[in-house]
């Protein structure tokens, strides 16, 4: 009887003993694991914080690929101390995320095109853009979607996967931009007094730049009209309530100086047939 007991304690020891420094070793190799997926989170989020180029977003989204990522090995390190065979278990992950990816394909490309939007900052928050068919402010860009709103205030959510797909305008990356006009003046007006009139009305608003001058020149002698383009740089905020105001501002000064704006109008000509 003594001998079985002993025998009993011996195994138990035993198992204590081999499986319990097994068991000791995974907790220590999750633990480290754990802490160093938290300091490696932390260190990617300092380090692309330094740099203006990376999104807030894309900056948690990239620290938290880090972390999972460690994660991961923690686990297999921990299935492999107690003889998990993890090579055939790295191969059904692999597998299974092959299928996810798949069925996921298109929510996978939203994300990745919305790295990209992060990344390369084609456009930032408050822009005026026009892509992939809609054109509006950028209010919001995130890892699958950028939301827009129309000059009405109209929301527009558009997937990331087709904005990075398409050309891209974006019409408040530069500082300045050029107000363009089209003034028609009759044949009978004088071509250099609807000129120098042009000119008078643009250097009375403070908003028309002075560097690059301003340019009105004759571009078409049309069918019912002398066509006069203007063309006026000013800051990139001003362009719309600058093109309104000269639009209105010529129209009042070509009034009050006897300069005509001509309609469409067409010359017809009658013959009367002889009588035999």
């Amino acid at each position: 009887m003594e001998d079985s007991s002993s025998q009993v304690v011996e195994q138990t020891m035993a198992v204590v003993t081999t499986y319990g420094l097994q068991v000791l070793g995974a907790l220590v190799i999750l633990i480290l694991g754990w802490m160093i997926a938290g300091w490696a989170r932390g260190f990617t989020e300092r380090a692309l914080s330094k740099t203006d180029k990376v999104d807030v977003t894309l900056r948690q989204f990239l620290a938290s690929m880090v972390r999972y990522a460690i994660l991961v090995f923690t686990v297999v390190a921990v299935l492999d101390r107690f003889g998990v065979e993890t090579t055939s278990l790295i191969a059904i992950v692999g597998a299974a995320g092959l299928a996810i990816g798949l069925a996921l394909q298109g929510t996978l490309s939203n994300v990745s095109a919305g790295v990209m939007l992060l990344l390369f900052r084609p456009f930032k928050v408050g822009d005026y853009v026009e892509g992939a068919g809609q054109a509006g402010s950028v209010k919001s860009i995130t890892l699958f979607v950028t939301e827009l709103a129309t000059p009405d205030n109209v929301q527009i959510i558009v997937p990331n996967s087709q904005l990075w797909g398409a050309a891209i305008k974006n019409y408040s990356f530069h500082e300045t931009r050029r107000v363009d006009l089209l003034m028609g003046i009759a044949y009978e007006d004088k071509i250099d007094d609807a000129v120098a009139t042009i000119n008078k009305v643009i250097e009375a608003d403070s908003r028309a730049h002075k560097d690059p001058a301003p340019m009105v020149a004759v571009v078409e002698l049309a069918d019912s009209s002398v066509n006069l383009t203007v063309r006026v740089w000013c800051d990139a905020g001003d362009y719309w309530p600058l093109k309104f105001d000269l639009t209105k501002a010529l129209k009042e000064r070509f009034d009050s100086e006897g300069i005509s704006i001509p309609y469409p109008q067409q010359v017809v000509h009658m013959h009367q047939a002889g009588t035999n």
